[in-house]
């Protein structure tokens, strides 16, 4: 049987416990992208080399793909006013260690507790919302939602430019908590919660198993390299190993006791189309947002600050054009937007491989708003046709299960790229090229190959449904004990 639960209407109006979770997590996200920009003063300051320096993102990504696969299984035992308080309690703990630490490794103990409080914004904010927004109103609010998330990593290496210009990497921290300690103070004030906990006990060998096989994968990828390939494979191996026991056991849970990650959600087709189309999406959005820059700072010798203002209308864009994707969504449904959208993502990438060392900056502005358009045309419809396509009981999985793999495609699509470029300029320098025009074509080449992994994108996206309802809402899935079913409780 499935849980039968109604969701409170709206109004036609994002509801209040929507708006706070939104807040806090662009909060969070914003913090994610901050540190872009302070990788130089950090190798100055705590005196370390550029592979060192590049754990603070690092180790969050790591952090994040280790902690979200829990996040179903928590986020159905805890009321959504501690899972909040819980998530910001963490974020601000880490921000303030990273604000003091007084050596490298401090700073990166400071990065996992950040990440470990992120982990769980998202698939609370997703849950939340499919759980109190009636299904004809998803679409504008998951506008919303998006213009919040868009807009905070466009804005990181802005504001992280603008801060370092006058002040040191320790402020990028201390700037952020005492606003991130007022949105929490707010929401834990003024948040509901909403539906009632249920039992269960954890299965701490799924906890391990989820730990370390996404980590030794995001991991493995994280470190490819034309010259280094046998440890980084070994590791992915390892990871894939991992990630497969800790399906098996699963699937195992999901007969005689509570999984971690519940795998039924696969059992729904629009899900996992959906799935699989944001992945690749994913993937490619990554990989041009790791080959943009290098080409803009160390082709055409742009700053961070310059390079950050150049990206950011781009993300501004996709960030504004969310609610009126969302009201478009709920009109006409998801294929109206997904397929241009699918396609803009292409045509966008396909673009890039023209790039050269004078290609015109509006060209490259252009393409990319037209890439940060196409993925908001494609992300909003597909989050939530997704997770639409789910019963109630298995929101909270599905939005882990689609942040995990965000995390494992992120990482593979920065490993795709790097390896892809550095590969082919290698190849050419030993050719006799010039270091720059080998670089440049190495570029293009895995701009070349992003452009066609996204072809996929266009194939899910002409076989998904225009709305959840049309394959029949949720997935064929049987279980022993009804769901309650969620209300706003009041405090």
């Amino acid at each position: 049987m499935r849980a039968d639960i109604s969701a409170p209407t709206t109004g036609g109006k994002t509801p209040t416990v929507i708006r706070l979770l939104v807040l806090a997590t662009f909060v969070v996200i914003l913090n994610e992208t901050i540190m872009i920009n302070a990788i130089p003063s950090l190798m100055t300051d705590l005196k370390i080399d550029p592979q060192a320096a590049q754990w603070v993102s690092t180790v969050f990504m790591l952090t994040m793909a280790a902690v979200i696969p829990v996040t179903g299984w928590f986020l159905q035992r805890v009321s959504t006013r501690k899972a909040y308080a819980i998530a910001m309690g963490v974020f601000l703990a880490g921000t303030a260690l990273s604000a003091v630490a007084p050596t490298f490794a401090v700073l990166l103990l400071g990065r996992v507790i950040q990440a470990g409080g992120t982990a769980v914004m998202m698939p609370l904010l997703m849950t939340t919302l499919m759980t109190v927004v009636p299904e004809e109103a998803r679409g504008k609010v998951m506008g919303n939602v998006t213009l919040a998330i868009s807009v905070a990593p466009a804005m990181g290496p802005v504001v992280s430019g603008l801060v370092l210009r006058f002040a040191e990497w320790r402020w990028l921290f201390v700037l952020v908590l005492p606003i991130a300690g007022a949105v929490t103070y707010l929401g834990y004030r003024k948040l509901e919660d909403v539906g009632e906990p249920q039992a269960g006990e954890i299965d701490w060998s799924s906890v391990a198993f989820a730990a370390l096989g996404f980590g030794a994968l995001v991991y493995g990828l994280s470190k490819f390299s034309p010259d280094n390939v046998a440890s980084p494979a070994l590791l992915v191996v390892a990871g894939i190993a991992l990630v497969a026991v800790f399906a098996v056991r699963q699937l195992k849970l999901q007969r005689t006791g509570t999984p971690l990650l519940d795998l039924r959600v696969l059992l729904a087709g629009t899900f996992t189309k959906g799935l699989v189309l944001m992945s690749i999406a994913f993937l490619a959005m990554l990989g041009s947002m790791m080959l943009l820059p290098l080409y803009l700072q160390g082709v055409r010798h742009l700053s961070a600050l310059e390079t950050g203002f150049l990206v950011m209308p781009g993300g501004l864009a996709m960030g504004l054009l969310g609610p009126t994707v969302g009201k478009i969504f709920d009109r006409f449904g998801g294929r109206v937007l997904v397929i241009p959208g699918s396609i803009g993502i292409t045509v966008s990438l396909a673009g890039f491989t023209q790039i050269s060392m004078d290609m015109p900056y509006w060209q490259l502005l252009g393409l990319h708003i037209l890439l940060m358009i196409s993925l908001a045309a494609a992300f909003t419809p597909v989050f939530t046709l997704s997770l639409g396509a789910l019963p109630p009981h298995l929101y909270s999985h599905g939005s882990s299960m689609l942040g995990t793999l965000q995390q494992v495609s992120a990482a593979f699509g920065t490993a795709l790229v790097i390896t892809v470029m550095t590969a082919r300029a290698k190849s050419l320098v030993e050719g006799g090229a010039e270091p720059i025009a080998a670089e440049l074509d190495g570029m293009r080449l895995a701009f070349g190959i992003s452009a066609a992994l996204s072809v996929i994108v266009i194939i899910m996206a002409l076989v998904l449904p225009a709305r959840a309802a049309d394959h029949g809402h949720g997935a064929p899935v049987e279980v022993e004990d009804e769901a309650p079913a969620p209300q706003l409780v009041k405090d």
